[in-house]
C-alpha cells in the first residue's frame, strides 16, 4: 500500500496533523509526518516532494497557516496528489490560509479541505490511494456505514 505524507509548516500545526494521523491509523494507512517550511526550509521541502513518488507516497497532506504556501510549494515539485489544510492562525483566523491554499495557478492543483480539516484530509488521501486498493476501499465503505448508523441512532434517540 502507498503511504501518505503529512507535512506541517511548523509544530504549531501538530494538533491538526494528529487528527490526520489518527484517521489514517484507524484505516491502517501507513504515513510519515514531517515539519518543513515553505519559507524557512524550502530546500528540504522541495527535496521531500521531488522524491515522494520514489519513496512510496501515494498522496501528500500539507498544512500551514497565514501565508500558507506549503501545499503549493510541495505541489510545484511533484505530480502526486497534494491536499492542503489551511490552519487557523493570526488575525484572520485561517481565512488568509484558506485563500492562499485554494488559489493555485492552473497546472499546479492542490485539493483543499476546510480550515483545520485534518480528518477530511486524511480521508481524501485514503480515497486517492483506495482507487487501486480494494481492501482500503472496503474500509472506507465500512466507515461510511458506521458513521451513517451513528447519525441514525442519534435521530432515533432524539426527543424534543
Amino acid at each position: 500500500m502507498k503511504k501518505v505524507g503529512i507535512i506541517m509548516g511548523s509544530d504549531s500545526d501538530m494538533p491538526i496533523a494528529q487528527k490526520a494521523a489518527d484517521m489514517l491509523k484507524s484505516l491502517g494507512v501507513p504515513y510519515e509526518a514531517h515539519i518543513f517550511s515553505a519559507h524557512r526550509t524550502p530546500e528540504q521541502a522541495r527535496e521531500f516532494a521531488l522524491n515522494a513518488r520514489k519513496n512510496g507516497f501515494g498522496a501528500l497532506i500539507a498544512m500551514a497557516g497565514m501565508a500558507a504556501h506549503l501545499a503549493g510549494a510541495i505541489a510545484a515539485n511533484t505530480t502526486i496528489p497534494v491536499i492542503g489544510i489551511p490552519c487557523k492562525s493570526g488575525a484572520l483566523a485561517g481565512i488568509d490560509a484558506l485563500l492562499a491554499t485554494v488559489q493555485m495557478p492552473t497546472g499546479i492543483p492542490v485539493a483543499t479541505v476546510a480550515i483545520d480539516g485534518g480528518g477530511n484530509a486524511a480521508l481524501l488521501a485514503a480515497q486517492i490511494i483506495a482507487v487501486e486498493d480494494a481492501e482500503l476501499a472496503e474500509k472506507l465503505d465500512a466507515k461510511r456505514r458506521t458513521d451513517s448508523a451513528k447519525v441514525l441512532a442519534k435521530d432515533e434517540a432524539l426527543s424534543l
